[in-house]
C-alpha cells in the first residue's frame, strides 16, 4: 500500500515548453523603460546613469550617504604577472605562436561596472549593473528628455 502511494505523486507538467523558465519570462515582459536607483534604461544599446546617488556605505560610515558615480575601467596588465611570465616565457625563440590567440568575439556588448565613491570617507565599491553598448552618465537635471547629453561608450569613461 506504501509503494502504491508514492507511485501516485508525480510533478506537474512545465507549462513552457522552450529553454526559458517562467521566471525569466516574467522579466522579458516587464517595461524597457524602468528607472531604478538613478539608472534609467532607454533601451538594450544605452543607459543613462545618474552622476551623483544617496546609498548606503558599506565602508566607514555604514549609513546611506551621498556617493559619486562613475563608470569602472580595467587597469594596465602587469608584465611581473604569473601568467604573463609563463607566456612570455613559451614564446621565446622560435616556434612562432604557441598558445591560441581568440578572434570568434560574438558579444556586441559589455557588461557596465559602476565604481562609487562616498562622499564622506572616500571609500569605494562596484556595482555591476546590465549589459549595454553605452552609458551615460547624467546629472539629476537632465532625467527628463530634452536636457543636455554626454553620450560615453562602454569601454570609456567621460564626466
Amino acid at each position: 500500500v506504501l509503494l502504491f502511494f508514492f507511485l501516485m505523486i508525480r510533478r506537474p507538467p512545465r507549462s513552457t515548453q522552450g529553454v526559458s523558465s517562467a521566471a525569466s519570462d516574467v522579466y522579458k515582459r516587464q517595461g524597457i523603460n524602468a528607472e531604478y536607483m538613478g539608472i534609467i534604461c532607454i533601451n538594450q544599446e544605452m543607459v543613462r546613469v545618474l552622476k551623483k546617488r544617496r546609498t548606503y556605505c558599506k565602508n566607514k560610515c555604514r549609513k546611506h550617504t551621498i556617493h559619486k558615480v562613475t563608470q569602472y575601467k580595467k587597469g594596465a596588465e602587469s608584465v611581473k604577472t604569473q601568467g604573463r611570465r609563463r607566456y612570455d616565457d613559451k614564446q621565446k625563440g622560435y616556434g612562432g605562436q604557441t598558445k591560441p590567440i581568440f578572434k570568434k568575439k560574438v558579444k556586441t556588448t559589455k557588461k557596465i561596472v559602476l565604481k562609487l565613491e562616498c562622499t564622506v570617507c572616500k571609500g569605494k565599491w562596484f556595482l555591476p549593473i546590465k549589459r549595454a553598448k553605452s552609458i551615460e552618465l547624467i546629472e539629476e537635471n537632465q532625467r527628463k528628455k530634452g536636457g543636455k547629453k554626454t553620450k560615453v561608450a562602454a569601454g570609456q569613461i567621460k564626466s
